[in-house]
């Protein structure tokens, strides 16, 4: 299965100023198939070490002299180290997190040695390590599960896919490829981005050896939740992981979690899921200024889950349940805004932790919130997901009024449109932009389409 990073580790390979790579992600969602398969094609030798299989290899890493240290991987493995053609890998350096120390001597005495960590629970050990961190002297990568257009690929949809990539937003797209591509959102929502749930789909078309595949990694993360718990108790993380999906699109008030619970009990719970990358908080930005960041509010957030796929299964739905023109409105709407913000995460660079902002303004008697601010070129493009062409887009209106906003944009079921919309809010000028409108498998090619207007 292709993988868009993988032109990214070649882009790592190439560069004389590399640096140890530490890949970030939940579990499940590829990494070590990656490694394997760059370590295969691009290298003559490889070299790998699972922590968690074998915790007893950390002492190749004793030594002090990062020499001796390739030597004894060297002579553990049989296999030679050779600048250039060597490849070494540890997975699950968080079992084994005195090890990321060293790593500053591969990039500061032997830069010529490719080498590649990654953990599941990765984030977890950085938030509270108690080691020495080689800053500045190692590098990130983050990954997510499939996206859409990996998906297609993956699906044997290559001319879809290069269709997408090439259009244009003054082309034609005929309604049979247009119900096309929306069937294969359709499909994309049920099934998920998650590689071993994505093989069993494309390779038996059967929805049920998917479904089981997907309860399969739900019960990874619940095995998980023993490992967490000096820091939480398992039952609040499990509370929290059951919610999770049926609050996506909604800020979130912990009492919806539960009544029981302490809401500090309750956020420390969803931190946790957080590090270990299987929620992302969705912050209110005041939009204001870039970066969106600097008007956060940590207190005021929506959740997004990790996979369209785990939320079908975590809300008992599948693929028989919603039809292309149920998409928008299928639990009340939050599927279609789980699917734009994860291809919006997953369409983020992947040296930066992904981030995603919304925006909303509450005063007495009324209420405004616009789902998405994406951040593009240096201006803050506000952004809505909406069934079919009609609605008032109001609260698009009042933050592209408020904000003199040049752009804004609605992700439907529809075809492209370009128009010219001039809102007229109560007590403030009128002010004219542009909506762009455009289908949600068009959401990976937001940005080029701007830049090419």
């Amino acid at each position: 299965m292709y993988r868009k990073q993988y032109d990214e580790l070649l882009n790592w390979k190439s560069r004389s100023n590399r640096k140890p790579l530490i890949i970030r992600g939940a579990r499940q969602v590829g990494k070590t198939f990656l490694v394997r398969e760059f370590a295969h094609k691009e290298f003559e030798h490889y070299i790998e070490l699972n922590f968690d299989e074998t915790p007893s290899k950390k002492e190749l890493f004793t030594h002090d002299d990062i020499d001796t240290v390739i030597q004894y991987l060297s002579l553990d493995s049989g296999i030679p180290v050779i600048p250039g053609k060597t490849l070494i890998f540890l997975d699950e350096i968080q079992r084994a997190p005195e090890i990321f120390a060293k790593l500053r001597y591969f990039f500061e005495k032997r830069n010529d040695i490719h080498l590649i960590a990654a953990g599941s629970l990765l984030d977890f050990i950085l938030a509270s390590h108690s080691f020495s961190m080689p800053v500045g002297r190692i590098e990130y990568m983050y990954m997510g599960p499939m996206d859409y257009m990996e998906y297609l690929l993956a699906s044997d949809a290559g001319m879809l896919h290069d269709f997408i990539r090439h259009y244009q937003i003054s082309d034609t797209i005929p309604e049979p490829i247009h119900q096309k591509l929306l069937e294969h959102v359709r499909i994309y929502m049920s099934v998920g981005g998650m590689p071993s749930a994505l093989r069993e789909y494309t390779g038996s078309k059967s929805i049920r050896q998917c479904e089981m595949e997907l309860s399969s990694i739900l019960n990874t993360y619940r095995d998980d939740f023993s490992k967490y718990q000096r820091k939480v108790d398992p039952y609040r993380l499990q509370l929290v992981l059951d919610k999770a999906p049926g609050l996506i699109g909604r800020k979130i008030k912990y009492t919806e979690i539960s009544r029981e619970e302490k809401s500090s009990d309750l956020k420390i719970s969803v931190s946790m899921l957080e590090l270990a990358r299987v929620l992302y908080r969705v912050h209110h930005s005041s939009g204001n200024a870039i970066p969106l960041r600097v008007e956060k509010k940590e207190r005021d957030f929506k959740l997004l889950f990790l996979d369209t796929g785990l939320v079908m299964r975590s809300l008992g739905l599948n693929l028989l349940d919603i039809r292309n023109e149920q998409l928008m409105l299928a639990n009340r709407g939050a599927l279609a805004e789980q699917f734009a913000g994860q291809q919006w995460f997953n369409g983020q660079e992947s040296y930066a932790p992904p981030e995603l902002y919304y925006w909303n303004r509450d005063k007495t008697g009324t209420s405004s919130e616009v789902d998405y601010l994406f951040q593009i070129d240096g201006k803050i493009i506000p952004a809505e997901i909406k069934a079919g062409t009609t609605g008032s887009l109001k609260s698009l209106h009042v933050f592209a009024s408020e904000k003199r906003s040049e752009i804004a944009l609605r992700y439907n079921l529809n075809k492209p449109i370009i128009s010219d919309v001039t809102s007229r809010i109560p007590g403030k000028n009128s002010h004219t932009f542009k909506l762009i409108s455009l289908p949600l498998y068009m959401i990976s090619e937001t940005r080029r389409l701007i830049r090419s207007m």
